[in-house]
C-alpha cells in the first residue's frame, strides 16, 4: 500500500465523522443554512426586491419568494451576466457555468467563492466515504481518469466562465494532480472525437485505477481503448482499475454493456453534481440511495410533482417530505439562486439519513393522454426485460405518437439502440409494455380502455445515438439525450436511423 492509500484511509475515518454528523442532523443543518443564506443576502437587490429582512421563518420565505424557473430568473441573472454586483450574492460570482438548456438555450448559472468549495468537497468525501465502508485505498496510488470538458475558461464582463467540469478541474486537490488524466493539453482539446481517441493515445498504457465520466461518453472511450489493444477488455488493458464514478444519467440502463466492456462488475460511486450546486452522493456500497448534501449552503424545498403545474403548488421543507414520493427539486444557494427550480425529480428512500434517488426531469414525461410517464418507469420497464431476456440495449428514448396510420389507436414509440438484435422485437414489446403497465396505473387504464395501443419499439442502426447527438453538436461532455419526452421533435430525428 502507497503512501497516498495510507493517509486516504486515515483522512476517511477523519470526514466520516463529519458525515455522522450531517446524517444524524440533516433537519436542523437546513433549518441553519436557511437562516445563514437569508442573512447573507439580505442586502442584494434580489434581497432587497424580496423583503429578505422581514424573513423570519419558512414560512414567511415561501409568502415572499415565488418558486422560478431559469426564463422567470432571466431579468436578475442578466444583471449579474453585465457584470452588476450584488444582484442575487455579495459581489460579483466567482465563476459562471454554461450549460444548455432544452427550452433557455444556453444558461449561466453563478457560482461563488462561497459555494465552490462544495463542488470539490463533496466529490471528495464521495470517495472517503467509499475508502471507509470498504477499505479500498490502492486506486489513490494509481492513475485517475476524468472525462470532462475542457478547462480552457472564457470570460463575460471579467467574470471567468465555463462549463462545471471544465471549473471544477481548476480546483482538483494538489495531492491528485500527479495522478488525474488527461493531461491539461489533451482536456483543452474541444472536439470530443478528437478528445476521446487523444486520451486512448495517452493513457492505454498506464496504471489506471479510477475512471470517472457520464456513462455513455466513458462506454465510448471503452470501446476505443479496446479497438486500439486488439479487441481487449478494460480489465486486460487496465489490470488494477476498481472504481468507476460516475453522474447525470441513470446507471443502470448502461450497465450490462460497461460490465461486459470491463469484464467483471466493478464497484461505482454515484454522484449527483450540478451547476447549481453538488447536491447528494452514494456513501454506501450497501445501501441504495444519495445522501443529501444539507450543509454545503443549499436550502432545498420540495413540491408534490403531481402538483408541479399547478397556480399555488404545496412547498415543503426537508422535515416535512414523504418516502417513496416523487418530487420536484427547489433549490436556494450560497450562490445567489433563489426558489429555483433545477428541472429535476427525486424521491426519498430514507430519512436515517435523508437518501435520495434521482427519478427524472420534470419536463421529461409523456402525458399525451393524462398519463404521465416518467423516466425512472421507462428505464425499469425497458431495463427489467432486458435483464431477463439477457438482452443489450446501448441507448433509448421514448415519444408518444398521436396521430397513427389510419385505423390504429395511439400509442409509445420507443427508439432503441441494441448491442444486438433482438430475436422477436414484438415479443420484447409485449412484455416492456407489460412492465409499465405494472408501474403506472394510468397507463394500464388507457391501455384497457383501448385508449392507446400498446408500445412500439423500434429498432435503430449502430452508433445511432452517437450520430443524432453529433449532429445536434451536442456529442460528449455533460450532454445526454432525454429518455422521454412530450413532443416528437427528438423522435423525428430519430426516425432516419430506424432499421
Amino acid at each position: 500500500m502507497g503512501i497516498k492509500a495510507v493517509f486516504g484511509k486515515l483522512f476517511a475515518r477523519l470526514v466520516n465523522r463529519q458525515l455522522n454528523n450531517l446524517r444524524r442532523n440533516a433537519p436542523i443543518l437546513q433549518q441553519k443554512t436557511f437562516l445563514k443564506i437569508i442573512e447573507q443576502a439580505k442586502d442584494t437587490a434580489f434581497g432587497k426586491d424580496h423583503h429578505f429582512d422581514q424573513i423570519k421563518t419558512y414560512e414567511d420565505f415561501k409568502r415572499l419568494v415565488p418558486i422560478r424557473d431559469y426564463e422567470q430568473l432571466r431579468p436578475y441573472i442578466e444583471r449579474v451576466t453585465n457584470g452588476e454586483e450584488n444582484v442575487m450574492w455579495p459581489g460579483k460570482p466567482l465563476y459562471l457555468t454554461k450549460t444548455s438548456g432544452t427550452t433557455s438555450g444556453v444558461k449561466y448559472i453563478p457560482i461563488s467563492k462561497e459555494s465552490m468549495p462544495s463542488h470539490v468537497i463533496s466529490a471528495r468525501n464521495a470517495l472517503l466515504a467509499y475508502i471507509y465502508e470498504t477499505g479500498n485505498a490502492d486506486f489513490l496510488d494509481g492513475k485517475l481518469i476524468f472525462l470532462q470538458g475542457s478547462p480552457v475558461l472564457s470570460e463575460k464582463n471579467d467574470i471567468p466562465t465555463g462549463r462545471l467540469s471544465g471549473i471544477v478541474a481548476h480546483h482538483v486537490p494538489a495531492y491528485l494532480q500527479k495522478n488525474r488524466m488527461p493531461s491539461y493539453e489533451v482536456n483543452c482539446i474541444e472536439d470530443w472525437e478528437e478528445k476521446v481517441d487523444a486520451i486512448v493515445d495517452e493513457t492505454s498504457k498506464e496504471d489506471m485505477r479510477l475512471i470517472s465520466g457520464i456513462p455513455p461518453w466513458c462506454q465510448m472511450y471503452f470501446d476505443r481503448l479496446s479497438a486500439k489493444t486488439g479487441g481487449k477488455k478494460i480489465e486486460e488493458i487496465f489490470p488494477n482499475f476498481r472504481l468507476f464514478v460516475y453522474g447525470g444519467v441513470n446507471y443502470e440502463p448502461y450497465r450490462a454493456r460497461i460490465e461486459e466492456s470491463i469484464g467483471f462488475a466493478i464497484d461505482t460511486i454515484e454522484t449527483y453534481p450540478a451547476s447549481e450546486g453538488f447536491i447528494a452522493f452514494q456513501d454506501s456500497q450497501k445501501e441504495k440511495g444519495l445522501l443529501l448534501q444539507v450543509d454545503s449552503g443549499i436550502f432545498y424545498e420540495f413540491i408534490p410533482a403531481d402538483e408541479y403545474f399547478n397556480e399555488n403548488p404545496t412547498r415543503l421543507s426537508l422535515k416535512d417530505i414523504e418516502l417513496n414520493k416523487n418530487y420536484a427539486l427547489i433549490m436556494n444557494t450560497n450562490a445567489g439562486l433563489w426558489g429555483y427550480s433545477i428541472g429535476d425529480t427525486v424521491k426519498f428512500i430514507s430519512k436515517d439519513p435523508y437518501k435520495i434517488l434521482v427519478t427524472g426531469r420534470i419536463k421529461h414525461f409523456i402525458s399525451a393522454f393524462g398519463e404521465h410517464v416518467i423516466g425512472e418507469e421507462v428505464e425499469h420497464a425497458l431495463m427489467s426485460v432486458a435483464k431477463e431476456e439477457g438482452i443489450d440495449v446501448v441507448e433509448f428514448t421514448v415519444a408518444p405518437q398521436v396521430t397513427p396510420e389510419p385505423g390504429q389507436l395511439p400509442y409509445h414509440e420507443w427508439f432503441v439502440e441494441f448491442g444486438v438484435e433482438p430475436k422477436d422485437i414484438k415479443s420484447l414489446a409485449q412484455k416492456v409494455d407489460k412492465a409499465l403497465q405494472k408501474k403506472n396505473i394510468y397507463y394500464f387504464d388507457l391501455i384497457e380502455g383501448n385508449i392507446l395501443q400498446p408500445l412500439i419499439v423500434r429498432s435503430l442502426k449502430k452508433d445511432t445515438f452517437i450520430n443524432y447527438m453529433r449532429s445536434q453538436g451536442k456529442l460528449g461532455g455533460q450532454n445526454k439525450v432525454p429518455r422521454l419526452s412530450n413532443d416528437r421533435k427528438i423522435a423525428e430525428g430519430l426516425s432516419a436511423y430506424i432499421k
